[in-house]
């Protein structure tokens, strides 16, 4: 050991050890996700239900195009509290100035997520749910009419979702739920896309716990931390009636388009111009 080392020393010499020293502390500080010295915020991007981190490629591609810095970590989807507090734990890895964006059942997380985070400057909502405190995002959707995620309110379970029973780690039975492929074109597009591309997003899609979608929300980000929204206007989802509600009532900076509930999908330049609408202003 000690004639291996010595020859690393003759080789390299202290300049050598210097940089092994640098590379050690660098392998055990917190990981920046490759954000470091930069003067723009970096663009947290946060999916919701019945989709994934992929759903927000076409947004990040032009986000990056401009120079921001993007990450979009995935959700674990199985209740808000839990869901709420990983995303506040992986914030912390980020370094500088932070815009955290919300899709659908997202926005309900960062809502949680951000309270009290000084590094988070705004929040941007995505035809997304912004609960108030002890408000639900399934009890949200169920205020407003114009969901097509279920044509009886009596149900159970929505009728475009199916259920599906899963044992947790504890021995207790959840559910998860999933968009009916039939019905996923519907409601999460619009027939916006076509229906093969909507037939491979609905056999790829995450599913969510009917816990997350009932879990009451805690004290809201929103109000103390600015906030913009897209009400999408044919959103099959969310109503959009429910979308201005969310958005007026967090009295954020709001545009409307033509979009389905999953907008990033089908409108990213709207979506990237309202992002950065937030990383920009002062």
């Amino acid at each position: 050991m000690f004639k291996r080392r010595s020859a690393y020393v003759t080789a390299f010499g202290t300049a050598g050890i210097a940089l092994a020293a640098c590379l050690a502390t660098s392998a055990s500080a917190a990981p920046d996700h490759g954000i470091r010295n930069t003067p723009k915020p970096t663009v947290v991007l946060v999916h919701g239900a019945w989709s994934d981190s992929a759903s927000w490629s076409r947004v990040v591609k032009r986000l990056q195009a401009d120079g921001y810095p993007v990450t979009a970590p995935a959700t674990p989807l199985r209740g808000l509290k839990e869901d709420a507090t990983y995303l506040a734990d992986y914030l912390k890895t980020v370094r500088g100035p932070i815009i955290l964006v919300g899709h659908s059942y997202g926005g309900a997380v960062i809502t949680d997520a951000a309270t009290d985070d000084p590094q988070v400057k705004g929040l941007v909502y995505i035809a997304a749910f912004a609960p108030d405190k002890g408000e639900s995002a399934a009890g949200l959707e169920a205020r407003f009419p114009g969901s097509h995620l279920s044509d009886n309110p009596e149900a159970p379970v929505p009728t475009a979702l199916n259920a599906v029973p899963f044992t947790r780690a504890d021995g207790s039975t959840g559910t998860d739920l999933y968009i009916k492929p039939d019905k996923y074109r519907d409601v999460f597009l619009s027939d916006r896309l076509s229906g093969r591309t909507a037939a491979e997003l609905a056999a790829t899609q995450r599913p969510v716990t009917a816990q997350a979608l009932g879990e009451p929300s805690g004290t809201p980000a929103w109000k103390t931390i600015p906030s913009w929204y897209l009400v999408a206007r044919n959103d099959h989802a969310i109503p959009a009636t429910a979308e201005r509600f969310m958005a007026a009532r967090a009295h954020a900076r709001t545009t409307e388009v033509d979009a389905p509930h999953a907008a990033q999908l089908t409108d990213p330049q709207a979506v990237t111009h309202l992002i950065e609408e937030a990383a920009t202003a002062k």
